[in-house]
């Protein structure tokens, strides 16, 4: 059912008195309405105009009875603060966006059992057809968390084992192209600024980093442990620039590099001369640092699109192992890294 005016009192507009003035199929106006991406362009154009002089305003709830779906994701997550989620939401919406979905977004306040299904209970009344949970804690791993049954699910940036398909950016391979670039410029070995203890991504690039030392036969530094902020960078930084043998620092994220910098700047050693840097993410204004900051790639568009696809292949019934997807990064070198000064 819709609402407008046809020009004959009582009667709302209906989907096929737009096609008659549109000259289209009901077929047309429907994914018109749907955002589908098969329809030319210049009709969708005509369909538009014709919605528009007859005030026609599609229903979703009458559509989703009619055909058995929402059209929405629902997107579980605990924080849009950081940049890993919050260009992941953006990606996710983008590419749903592109197959006629919207997205709802629910956050948890408090990463909990209880937190998580009362998300999705939430969801449940704003009726989605599957959701997406970017968790970034270590929650899914935990035996005592269990996800409804029967819902069709996605998890970004977290360990489900088994039990449910994730998507997530190849931490490890990452870390250890970072830490490698800088062994490779002949620094003996390389201090690590961590991020929270808590979180599934700065563990798995902590352990990474100290997997790839351990294998070239390197020293490991005591890491200094971050919350992701450029500030937790900067503490690291006023006691890292206080360490006569640290001369290459692989941060977990572009912003702690970012404290990093000043740090080092006010105590006088210089990024690259005395200290080479790294970061984790290449955000978009890693290139404007001083010096530019060599960094790791996270090509979130294609995790969004990965957790799209795979929750619509759940939604249509087609084949959807559980296990994990990893998405491949890459070492953006720039100037923030060089060979160590002369002994």
């Amino acid at each position: 059912m819709t609402t407008g005016r046809t020009g004959r009192p009582g009667r709302a507009v209906s989907m096929a008195d737009v096609a008659r003035l549109a000259g289209v199929s009901s077929q047309t106006v429907s994914r018109v309405s749907t955002g589908h991406p098969s329809v030319v362009e210049s009709t969708r154009q005509q369909v538009l105009a014709a919605m528009q002089e007859l005030g026609y305003r599609p229903n979703s709830a009458a559509r989703a009875l009619k055909l058995g779906e929402f059209r929405t994701i629902g997107v579980i997550l605990f924080t849009l603060a950081t940049t890993g989620n919050s260009r992941t939401v953006e990606a996710i919406a983008g590419y749903a966006a592109r197959e006629g979905y919207a997205i709802t977004l629910i956050p948890v306040a408090v990463p909990t059992q209880d937190g998580v299904l009362g998300a999705f209970t939430r969801l449940g009344e704003l009726a989605v057809d599957g959701i997406i949970v970017i968790m970034e804690v270590h929650l899914l791993d935990s035996a005592n968390l269990t996800l409804p049954p029967g819902v069709q699910v996605v998890v970004v940036d977290s360990d489900a084992g088994d039990r449910y398909p994730v998507v997530d950016t190849d931490q490890a391979d990452g870390t250890r192209q970072a830490v490698r670039h800088l062994l490779d410029l002949g620094h003996e070995t390389v201090w690590h600024v961590a991020g929270p203890a808590e979180s599934f991504a700065a563990e798995r690039r902590t352990q990474a980093w100290r997997r790839t030392l351990l294998a070239a036969g390197r020293f490991v530094p005591p890491p200094h442990r971050g919350d992701w902020s450029a500030e937790s960078g900067y503490r690291a930084g006023l006691a890292l620039a206080g360490e006569p043998g640290c001369t290459a620092i692989f941060a977990a994220n572009d912003q702690m590099a970012l404290g990093l910098l000043r740090a080092l700047h006010e105590h006088g050693r210089g990024v690259p001369g005395e200290v080479s840097i790294v970061g984790f993410d290449d955000i978009p204004d890693s290139s404007s640092f001083i010096p530019p900051l060599t960094t790791v790639h996270q090509d979130f568009a294609e995790v969004g699109r990965r957790c799209v696809q795979a929750l619509l292949r759940q939604i249509r019934n087609e084949p959807e192992a559980p296990g994990t997807v990893l998405v491949p990064t890459r070492l953006v070198p720039r100037a923030s890294t060089a060979p160590p000064p002369p002994r």
